[in-house]
């Protein structure tokens, strides 16, 4: 199959190098608005260019991919539905709600698959946990505590387009609780600082955050996240349930120090970026996405997850700027 893709940045040049490696892609079309950088991801890796993204979806492709700036996902989606052709999209799928939700109404109302790309879903540590979660053998699930820290920050021109921490980054931890427990939110509290470089506080931002969710089954979930871990990036989740408790993200790799005398767990190195820590997961996210091109599998992560997600994130926002418990239903559906 011929797999176009549209944004070819570190994880766009990242997602073509994937496509490229695997073995039911014959070619990988690639364009950008900086067509320079375009035309050098193709040279490199041997790919298609396309001067335009009308250009690329009349080029006989079979799929499209979005690694695009956040801003230009909605109107890209858009362009897919109109060429009847299945798209994969970065998170998130637009800038805010309301936009979001058109799109999920302009998606279900068509036939053509969209999937979005919370590469989580494929890791193997949390699929293994959702398996578990799902058969009954921890019990009943009481807490939840998950985390999502970067090594280092994004650079200042990221915050203003980057929807804040809680929809960029801890976004990905509100949808992984929903795969893995198969659960909704019904309620968040939330907080955050500005603990490093003064920038994120002037585009309203933060850059550490903690938030409990309440499950609609009583659960709770303690969710955290900083842009300052420099002992590595760090992404984890425990589950603890009546009948056992398990850790996913718990390895040689990850970026913690045991205090305990004589304890050399974990001796491995960090992971660095998000691409260190869920490389095979990406791997595994593309290679369902040609599944889903091909007609064998149905979309794995759809618009209206996304929204989910979104909605628990503006939930968060809210309730960090309001100071007070914001349930679900306050976020439009």
């Amino acid at each position: 199959m011929r797999i176009g893709l549209v944004g070819t940045g570190r994880i766009g040049a990242f997602h073509a190098a994937t496509l490229k490696s695997l073995a039911v892609v014959e070619q990988v079309v690639v364009t950008d608005v900086d067509a320079s950088r375009a035309e050098l991801v193709a040279k490199d890796l041997g790919l298609e260019f396309a001067a335009s993204v009308d250009e690329l979806l009349a080029s006989g492709i079979d799929g499209f991919v979005i690694a695009a700036a956040t801003s230009a996902h909605a109107r890209l989606i858009e362009q897919a539905v109109a060429a009847g052709i299945p798209t994969f999209c970065e998170k998130p799928v637009a800038i805010d709600l309301g936009e979001t939700q058109r799109i999920v109404e302009l998606v279900e109302g068509s036939n053509v698959p969209v999937h979005i790309g919370f590469q989580r879903r494929f890791d193997a540590g949390y699929r293994s946990a959702q398996e578990q979660v799902a058969s009954g053998e921890l019990g009943f699930i009481h807490h939840i505590r998950a985390n999502t820290n970067d090594a280092f920050p994004p650079p200042r021109e990221y915050i203003p387009t980057s929807g804040g921490f809680f929809r960029d980054c801890t976004v990905h931890d509100f949808d992984i609780i929903r795969f893995v427990t198969g659960r909704e939110v019904a309620s968040v509290f939330a907080t955050g600082a500005n603990r490093g470089e003064s920038f994120f506080g002037e585009y309203g931002d933060i850059d550490a955050a903690a938030a409990l969710l309440t499950l609609d089954d009583s659960t709770f979930v303690a969710v955290s996240g900083t842009r300052y871990n420099a002992a590595g990036h760090d992404v984890r989740m425990e589950v603890l349930g009546s009948l056992g408790s398990i850790a996913v993200g718990l390895d040689e790799h990850t970026a913690l120090r045991s205090a305990e005398p004589g304890v050399l767990f974990p001796g491995g190195q960090s992971h660095g970026t998000f691409m260190d820590r869920f490389q095979p997961a990406y791997v595994a996210e593309l290679t369902a996405f040609t599944e889903v091109v091909a007609g064998t599998r149905a979309v794995p992560c759809t618009v209206r997850d996304a929204l989910q997600a979104f909605r628990i994130a503006d939930a968060c926002e809210l309730s960090r700027r309001e100071n007070r418990v914001v349930a679900l239903e306050e976020i439009g559906r």
